[in-house]
């Protein structure tokens, strides 16, 4: 679980979201970030149980920075007004599909899969999909990924991609451009003892998928 001080720390950044503000308060950034970092070492620790790849992987190589890159971008509020980590064997850096966790009061979610491959590695993921379209599809109509998971979120291409037949029946899902799947996490649970717990329950859930997309690009 993670603290209530760090859930109210990120909603006061949501309505203070300015420099002078930030360095008033930078103590309780602190403390709010080590809570999410020891959150995080003890999540890499339960879901390296079901994945040994994810041994020595540490919080700190996992998370990503609350200060946003503001010198492309419209929006020029200069702090993230959440938390977010990838746990992944290779860390933030990690080319592989991994588990992501966002917390930011409101609109917090898990996710996993791939996001934005390079242009090499979503070629080998969409043929993969193309020879093996059954076996994907079953992981996405599977029970207990669908408990949690609807549908493949992202952008996609308006036409067939390069390569690939566009009256191949299941062209819709080789347009995607990252394969991601995301499931929100209310701020109750954020707050409970069963955080750590129903991730590794979700991990679980969308491992397959993991694989499968890992797979396709070892």
């Amino acid at each position: 679980m993670l603290q209530k001080s760090t859930l109210d720390f990120l909603k006061a950044l949501q309505k203070n979201n300015d420099r002078d503000w930030f360095e008033k308060n930078r103590a309780k950034y602190e403390v709010a970030r080590e809570d999410f970092t020891e959150f995080v070492n003890t999540l890499i620790t339960e879901l390296s149980k079901q994945d040994a790849s994810l041994k020595g992987e540490t919080a700190k190589n996992s998370m990503f920075r609350i200060y946003r890159d503001v010198r492309f971008s419209k929006n020029k509020a200069p702090y993230k007004s959440n938390f977010s980590a990838v746990v992944c064997n290779g860390g933030r850096k990690s080319d592989r599909a991994c588990f992501y966790i966002q917390v930011e009061p409101g609109a917090s979610f898990i996710a996993g899969g791939r996001w934005m491959p390079s242009s090499e590695h979503l070629k080998d993921i969409r043929k993969e999909i193309f020879y093996h379209t059954k076996d994907f599809k079953k992981i996405l109509s599977d029970k207990t990924f669908k408990k949690f998971f609807k549908i493949l979120s992202d952008a996609k291409l308006k036409l067939a991609p390069k390569g690939f037949a566009k009256d191949f029946p299941d062209i819709e899902l080789l347009k995607y451009t990252s394969f991601i799947v995301e499931a929100p996490v209310s701020d109750k649970l954020l707050a409970d003892k069963s955080l750590i717990k129903q991730c590794s329950v979700v991990y679980k859930a969308m491992m397959p998928l993991l694989k499968f997309l890992n797979g396709a690009t070892n």
